[in-house]
């Protein structure tokens, strides 16, 4: 076991500059050192690659590591561990300590997804600093699969918001400029099966320079052509024109690019309190989670349940599921739109619905 420092040094969280010095690596390749000063084209590439690099994880998850990276540095601090150079012991202290958490300091236990979550960013820092962490170290792996065993729970998913459930969540929000911003967040989400971080993320038209995860194409007699960005690729989202007015995703859209004066840069902004102006800036996704949560209670979804339950069951997730749960046709076109690699995701995503159409029992003659 690795004994305590008496004065263990603090570790920042990391930053661009902590990432692989491409000189560096440009050395090892054999190439001879640069002079004290590279040239001024060698100064440009590294400068481009170092762009490249940074832009190879989302700011969402280089926060997220960054984060996780402050936790584990603090622990280390206050045990009187040196978090460098990683220590499969001190890690695996860690994750114990995680999982019971520390009542006498109120600190609660993490759960076992939160802890699986904290090492991947704290393997990622590791990484970015040269000295990767083995994660099938006795250690950290034996420590891990106990806390599995005694802590895993079923994993809670959020309830899903189907058709009629979303007209009602829509008939609850004003006919003012940020009610018909919410309406066409809340149609385009459902019938485009999109995620809250892709729903903030889009553009009201294709732009070069863009910090965001894709744009859409209004085709006015039949629909909107979602392009998004995602983990492999670029996909694209056809969603159609509605039964109703009232209750159609692209007429929603039109309306609040029409009366919000959406020309060009984010689709959805934030909205000053006067109710009038709209903001240049992109809205937050927390924003779509809570507007579901909302409005899903005011118009009485699950009422059958709890008040506090159901404060739970609601997030932007809803929508997604929501759609993958309503649409009553061919799984493969339901596993394209939300743009699964398999079948059994798109199943996983299917809540609210028949689950007993298929009745094996009465097929085998029971």
């Amino acid at each position: 076991m690795q004994n305590p420092p008496e004065n263990p040094p603090e570790i920042d969280a990391p930053t661009h500059d902590d990432l692989p010095d491409i000189v560096d690596l440009v050395m090892e390749m054999g190439s001879s050192p640069p002079a004290p000063r590279a040239p001024t084209r060698l100064e440009a590439l590294v400068e481009t690659a170092t762009g490249y690099a940074k832009a190879a994880s989302s700011e969402n998850t280089q926060e997220a590591y960054a984060k996780d990276w402050r936790h584990f540095a603090s622990w280390c601090r206050r045990e009187g561990f040196d978090p460098l150079p990683p220590s499969s012991q001190v890690i695996g202290l860690y994750i114990g300590a995680c999982a019971a958490g520390d009542p006498k300091r109120g600190l609660p236990s993490l759960s076992v997804a939160t802890i699986e979550r904290r090492l991947s960013g704290i393997a990622w820092n590791f990484t970015q600093r040269g000295q990767p962490m083995d994660r099938a170290d006795r250690h950290i792996s034996t420590v891990l699969a106990g806390v599995r065993r005694k802590h895993a729970k079923p994993p809670r998913q959020k309830e899903a918001v189907l058709g009629d459930d979303i007209k009602a969540m829509v008939n609850t929000l004003g006919h003012d400029l940020r009610g018909l911003r919410d309406r066409a967040i809340l149609l385009l989400g459902f019938a485009g099966g999109l995620r809250r971080s892709e729903i903030v993320g889009l553009d009201v038209a294709r732009e070069e320079h863009s910090d965001g995860a894709g744009w859409i194409e209004i085709f006015p007699d039949q629909g909107v052509l979602v392009t998004l960005r995602g983990k492999t690729g670029w996909r694209e989202v056809e969603v159609g024109r509605g039964a109703s007015d009232q209750t159609c995703p692209v007429v929603a859209l039109e309306t609040w690019i029409r009366y919000g004066r959406i020309a060009r840069g984010p689709l959805f902004r934030r909205i000053f309190k006067d109710n009038k102006t709209v903001d240049v800036e992109r809205l937050s996704d927390k924003h779509v989670a809570r507007l579901v949560k909302r409005t899903a209670l005011a118009a009485g979804v699950r009422g059958d349940l709890p008040e506090g339950e159901r404060e739970l069951l609601f997030s932007g997730h809803s929508l997604r599921a929501g759609l993958a749960s309503s649409a009553d046709i061919e799984e493969r076109y339901v596993q394209k739109h939300l743009g699964h690699a398999s079948a059994e995701m798109t199943r996983k995503y299917q809540r609210r619905r028949d689950r007993f159409r298929t009745n094996l029992t009465k097929a085998s003659g029971l």
